[in-house]
C-alpha cells in the first residue's frame, strides 16, 4: 500500500533530520590541542612497575567545562586505544575490569576546581600530577566506587587522554591521546639467583683471582709491619758493648789483687799501703 504525498511529507523530513545528526555526537566532540604525558617535576618514581605519574591538564578545560562537569582519564593498552568508544551515559563508563577484558577503563574523575590554573609553591604535596595505579587497596573495599584507580597489572604499553563529561554522562570534549607508556620491568622473586653454586666459571676464576690477591696484599702488609717494628725495638747502631755475645766489663777479683800476685806479697800487705812495720828488733 503505497503512501499519499500527505503522509511522505513528515517522513522525509524525519530522515533528513536524522542525516543531520549523523554522525552520533561521541564521534563529533570538540578535540582538544593537549596531549597527556609524563609529569616534567624531577620526581623518584615517576614510572615503577605498576604506576605512572601524570601532569595534570590544568588549564586546558577552561571555557569548556562547567560546574558540574567532570573530568575523566581513559586508559587503554596501546593495541586497544583505537577501538575505544566514548560512553555515552553514566551507566556505559568502564571500570578497572573491563582493561583485562576490552583493553580500557576510565579512573580518576576530577572536577574543574580541582585543576586550578595557578602553578603550586614550592614542591612536596603541592606537585600537580596525577598518579595512575596507586590505589592497591581499592578493588578490596567494597565502599570504594568502582572506578577505583587500581595498580596496573603489566607493562603495558599504555595510552591515556582526557575525557570531559557533563552531569548525565555525554561527552563533552577530549584531548589527543598520549604517547605508548611503558611501565619498568622489575624480576620476580623468585626467578632472582641467590646460590652461589649456580654461578658461571668466570665468575668462579674471578672471585678465585680477587680472593688470592687479598691474601698477597695481608701478607706483604704483615711482613712491612714486622719490619717496622723490629726496628723500633732493635736500631740498626747499637754499640758494640750492648750486643748479645760481645758485652765487655770488668773482671772482678778481690781486693783488686791478680791471683799471680797475691801469692808471692808477704801476709798482712795490701797493695797501695806502706809495707808494715817490721816487729823484729
Amino acid at each position: 500500500m503505497g503512501l499519499s504525498q500527505r503522509q511522505a511529507g513528515p517522513l522525509l523530513s524525519l530522515l533528513l533530520m536524522g542525516a543531520l545528526v549523523w554522525p552520533p555526537p561521541c564521534l563529533s566532540l570538540e578535540l582538544i590541542p593537549y596531549t597527556p604525558q609524563i609529569t616534567a617535576w624531577d620526581l623518584e618514581g615517576k614510572v615503577t612497575a605498576t604506576t605512572f605519574s601524570l601532569e595534570q591538564p590544568r588549564c586546558v578545560l577552561d571555557g569548556r567545562a562547567a560546574v558540574a562537569n567532570t573530568i575523566w582519564l581513559v586508559v587503554a593498552f596501546s593495541n586497544a586505544s583505537r577501538d575505544f568508544r566514548n560512553p555515552q551515559t553514566l551507566a556505559e563508563i568502564p571500570a578497572f575490569p573491563r582493561l583485562l577484558t576490552d583493553g580500557h577503563y576510565m579512573t580518576l574523575p576530577l572536577s574543574l576546581d580541582q585543576l586550578p590554573c595557578e602553578d603550586p609553591v614550592g614542591g612536596g604535596r603541592g606537585i600537580p600530577l596525577l598518579r595512575v595505579g596507586n590505589d592497591p587497596g581499592c578493588l578490596a573495599d567494597l565502599r570504594e566506587p568502582p572506578f577505583c584507580n587500581t595498580p596496573l597489572p603489566s607493562p603495558g604499553p599504555y595510552r591515556v587522554k582526557f575525557l570531559l563529561m557533563d552531569a548525565s554522562g555525554s561527552p563533552q570534549a577530549e584531548t589527543r591521546w598520549s604517547d605508548p607508556i611503558t611501565l619498568h620491568q622489575g624480576k620476580a622473586p623468585g626467578s632472582i639467583d641467590t646460590w652461589p653454586g649456580r654461578r658461571s666459571g668466570d665468575m668462579i676464576v674471578i672471585a678465585s683471582i680477587l680472593s688470592s690477591l687479598a691474601g698477597l696484599l695481608l701478607l706483604a702488609f704483615l711482613a712491612a709491619s714486622t719490619v717496622r717494628f723490629s726496628s723500633l725495638w732493635w736500631p740498626e747502631e747499637v754499640p758494640e758493648q750492648l750486643r748479645i755475645g760481645s758485652f765487655k766489663g770488668k773482671r772482678y777479683m778481690t781486693h783488686h789483687i791478680p791471683p799471680t800476685e797475691a801469692a808471692t806479697l808477704p801476709v798482712g800487705y795490701e797493695p797501695g799501703l806502706d809495707p808494715l812495720p817490721s816487729l823484729s828488733p
